[in-house]
């Protein structure tokens, strides 16, 4: 059974209890008021008749004719309910009292009953009537009922079929209304239909109603929506870039294995090569299994930089790590100057192990593509909120077709990725700063030289 019907049932049995009881309620007040009116007036009769100076027991026809309604009947019985005289419109039948009612008669006290006769039901008034200080017998008034079952069948009718017509005008309107308050449901439910079977996470539920219940369960699916639209991009993302990695790594190593393969053939050979040539051979072998070693390396530390593993991040002092990083460079830069000019008293939030890999990878491609008797320069800025680091050579620089693209991995699309690295330690760098919270940029013009510059949070 779906919600729509039930909240109709449910609205529909709240109502039909509520004019059952309002029906019964206005049935029974009309048919007390109904009977109160003839039991008073039948009532007023018999003390009109009773205190006429006609009045006779034994002869009531015409004092009776004269002073009671046409339509009601008159009857007079001794205390012992032997009849005494009768009005003609009786028409030979008698007035019927109970003997509750003649016991209240001979206590003195009036008695009104309704009694069932072959014409219908009558109203009979019993009133004790007293002579010369004695009880002496009983005046009886009775009035058919036959209009008053008549207005109150009419009436019950009316109640009814009101009731009926209000109960069906209800039932469809509680019907069309649930129908409208659930609306947003079912849009709800052919979205996500939809989006299972598409696997379309850019349609929305549309929805313009009131901010009610309704309106939160629509805003809140599309709120859903987006997050999963959002999370279903970063997903497809992730395996594109795996796919891709994968691609390239496939591509890099094909290399040197397809190498080292061609030399251990020409070691295999029949008759041997001479000494010399296998000198040449081996050492050959040793440099492609050096490449392939750092070349796994680099990939193991990509591969963890992107894996979003967690960071330490510490306060690290600017001077002596700039410092220290001079240092390491001059070792390595046999025919460049290095220039670290002094760093602010400040520290910089990061990981000393992951920003000095950074700055190395910097250096180093400084060093590599900068030539004999050029400069390189390691420097740092405090900024409001953070720290720039920033490493600047005197090469020849990136064209700018080309500089869009220098952070990608395994790209070597410019002279300033042309060595003997695998085109990966920009790609490292990056992934390594973006997981200390900071950012990485480069600025360049050919013939000039390139500045990288990272910014991390300010401690």
């Amino acid at each position: 059974m779906s919600i729509r019907l039930r909240l109709t049932l449910f609205y529909s049995g709240i109502l039909v209890f509520t004019l059952l009881a309002i029906g019964l309620t206005v049935y029974w007040i009309q048919a007390r008021l109904t009977l109160r009116i003839l039991e008073d007036a039948l009532a007023d009769e018999a003390r009109r008749l009773m205190t006429s100076p006609r009045f006779r027991l034994e002869a009531i026809d015409n004092p009776a004719r004269k002073l009671a309604a046409p339509e009601t009947y008159v009857q007079t019985r001794r205390l012992d309910g032997e009849i005494l005289d009768r009005t003609a419109n009786l028409e030979g039948a008698e007035l019927p009292i109970s003997p509750a009612g003649l016991t209240a008669i001979q206590q003195g006290r009036a008695w009104i009953e309704v009694a069932d006769m072959e014409n219908g039901r009558l109203l009979i008034y019993n009133l004790p009537v007293r002579q010369d200080g004695q009880m002496r017998g009983v005046l009886q008034l009775g009035r058919s009922l036959a209009d008053y079952d008549q207005a109150q069948g009419t009436l019950g009718r009316i109640l009814f079929t009101g009731s009926l017509a209000a109960l069906a005008a209800a039932f469809a309107s509680g019907w069309m209304l649930a129908g409208i308050a659930l609306r947003p449901i079912h849009q709800i439910t052919r979205t996500a239909r939809a989006i299972g079977q598409l696997r379309d996470f850019s349609q929305r539920v549309p929805y313009s109603g009131p901010s009610d219940e309704i309106g939160e369960l629509a805003w809140t699916f599309n709120a859903m929506l987006e997050e999963l639209q959002a999370a279903y991009m970063q997903l497809e993302h992730a395996f594109q870039a795996q796919r891709r990695f994968v691609a390239d790594a496939s591509h890099e190593l094909r290399t040197p294995l397809t190498t080292m393969r061609g030399n251990l053939e020409l070691l295999r050979r029949e008759p041997p090569i001479p000494q010399e040539d296998q000198r040449e051979v081996l050492e050959d072998l040793i440099a492609e299994c050096d490449r392939l070693i750092r070349l796994v390396n680099d990939l193991l530390a990509l591969a963890r930089a992107e894996a979003g593993q967690a960071v330490r991040r510490e306060p690290i002092p600017l001077r002596p790590l700039l410092s220290e990083l001079g240092r390491q460079a001059r070792r390595l830069a046999r025919e460049q100057s290095i220039e670290t000019p002094e760093a602010p008293e400040t520290h910089v939030l990061a990981d000393p192990d992951l920003l000095k890999q950074v700055l190395l990878i910097l250096l180093d491609n400084a060093i590599r593509y900068t030539p004999p008797g050029g400069r390189i320069t390691l420097r740092a800025r405090a900024e409001e909120t953070s720290i720039a680091l920033e490493v600047q050579d005197t090469g020849p620089g990136i064209p700018p077709e080309i500089l869009p693209h220098i952070f990608e991995r395994f790209y070597r699309g410019d002279p300033a990725r042309t060595g003997g690295g695998a085109g990966l330690g920009l790609s490292i760098a990056r992934a390594l700063v973006e997981a200390m919270g900071g950012t990485i940029e480069v600025e360049s013009q050919v013939g000039a030289g390139s500045t990288f510059r990272i910014r991390l949070p300010r401690s």
